[in-house]
């Protein structure tokens, strides 16, 4: 509905007033009517404005975390309020809102003109990547009744940055524990991180796990492959993530995550626990590449291969 778009609109004009002024809720309802006045005469009573807007308050910390996590590099004070604010309408649409009213992709794309007719020359651009991002992190649902506008071989195209990371072992008895974080989408998922300009993965996987879970004593084995994703850098656009991982074990129980990263819990689980969590399938595919090598092992793991 035409009416739905210009709903958006003053939804974004106040939570950007809101926002701009120190983001006071109890100014809300203030604002929204004189927009309404201003901007929809004759929509005096928009409920889907009001809602869009009490949603993206109500979701604020949980939205917030999820643009940290999709835009790693450019932190919330920096992005231009139009920008962050656009972002916030298309989050909570996109995660929160009936997808029989509105499909992620109607989400995302309303957002995006959102961006391009409030913001600057680069804002459509700067949006469409974070929730194209959180989009393909949720398992890019409704994406079979709409064409891909990106082949294979597009990808290929993109600018590539390395990563590395491991799936994190412990024998407790005759149990393997695996180490999985948690991130602010919801999933548990495996710790990684990017590698420094000069360092090889092996040694990128060390140092990043060691820092993202606080271990001290842990020793890589063997390479169980490479994961690739497309991820959004609000400068260059779509960059491809291309990460190696590893096994690695340690003898230490306690896991302590490091603050930030998207990231908000970090846990041990018993190979027989996974299957009840919510774990991407890349990520479930290494878990259980990891565990075939591990019933082929020795009893102990731990001190079955050269470190």
């Amino acid at each position: 509905m035409a009416n739905r778009h210009l709903s958006r609109s003053v939804a974004l004009q106040t939570l950007f007033e809101w926002d701009f002024n120190g983001q006071v809720d109890a100014r809300v309802p203030e604002i929204l009517e004189r927009n309404l006045k201003e901007f929809a005469p004759g929509m005096e009573s928009d409920n889907f404005a009001e809602q869009l807007i009490n949603g993206v308050l109500q979701k604020k910390s949980q939205i917030n975390a999820i643009i940290e996590k999709a835009a790693p590099e450019w932190p919330m004070e920096q992005i231009a309020v139009v920008d962050r604010n656009a972002l916030r309408i298309g989050l909570y649409e996109l995660l929160f809102g009936n997808r029989d009213e509105v499909p992620p992709k109607v989400a995302i794309n309303e957002a995006i003109e959102l961006a391009k007719t409030f913001g600057g020359d680069s804002s459509g651009k700067f949006v469409n990547g974070v929730l194209g991002t959180v989009y393909r992190e949720i398992g890019e649902p409704g994406k079979d009744e709409v064409s891909k506008k990106k082949t294979a071989s597009d990808i290929t195209q993109l600018p590539q940055e390395a990563l590395a990371g491991a799936v994190v072992c412990r024998k407790e008895g005759n149990d393997i524990l695996y180490a999985l974080v948690h991130d602010v989408f919801g999933f548990w998922t495996l710790s990684k991180g990017r590698l420094k300009e000069g360092e090889d993965a092996h040694d990128g996987a060390l140092r990043e796990v060691r820092e993202e879970l606080g271990i001290v004593d842990m020793q890589i084995t063997v390479e169980l492959g490479q994961n690739e994703y497309v991820a959004s850098d609000p400068e260059r656009g779509q960059i491809r993530k291309s990460v190696t991982y590893f096994l690695a074990f340690t003898p230490e129980t306690a896991l302590k995550l490091s603050s930030g990263g998207g990231l908000d819990d970090a846990k041990w689980f018993k190979y027989g626990e996974l299957e009840g969590l919510k774990i991407y399938d890349d990520i479930r595919g290494l878990l259980a590449k990891a565990q075939a090598i591990l019933s082929e092992e020795p009893s102990d793991p731990l001190n079955s291969h050269e470190h």
